[in-house]
């Protein structure tokens, strides 16, 4: 983003985010200070924790949140994803070499320690 895309900063956005500081507190702690059944407690951290969204998205920083978001599903929708046989096959290669890389690294580690075993004179 560059200087003339930025969003405006308001001077309400300081009072908006500690009424959204306010609202997560109060949910934490109802939380843990009232006994509620599941329901209630899941249907208060619901309504609590979207308010405290709806108030965070009205800020400067939440607009712009909500714009990059927008455009991150944007070009997500323009990816071209692999076919199941390119990700199977592709999986495939990726553990062969696995395998590969792995026995000639046990390899390497097997020869590196006679070699150690043999100038030190342990036996290990």
């Amino acid at each position: 983003m560059n200087a003339t895309s930025e969003t405006p900063k308001s001077g309400l956005d300081a009072v908006k985010w500690f009424g959204v500081l306010v609202l997560l507190t109060v949910l934490v702690a109802g939380n843990y200070m009232y006994e509620l059944s599941a329901l209630e407690k899941a249907g208060a951290i619901i309504v609590l924790a979207g308010l405290a969204a709806f108030l965070a998205a009205k800020t400067a920083k939440g607009a712009a949140f909500l714009e990059f978001a927008k455009e991150a599903r944007t070009e997500v929708r323009k990816v071209v994803w692999p076919t199941r046989q390119e990700t199977m096959q592709t999986t495939l290669i990726v553990m062969v070499a696995t395998v590969i890389v792995a026995l000639i690294l046990w390899g390497l580690d097997a020869i590196l320690l006679r070699l150690v075993s043999f100038i030190t004179g342990l036996g290990i």
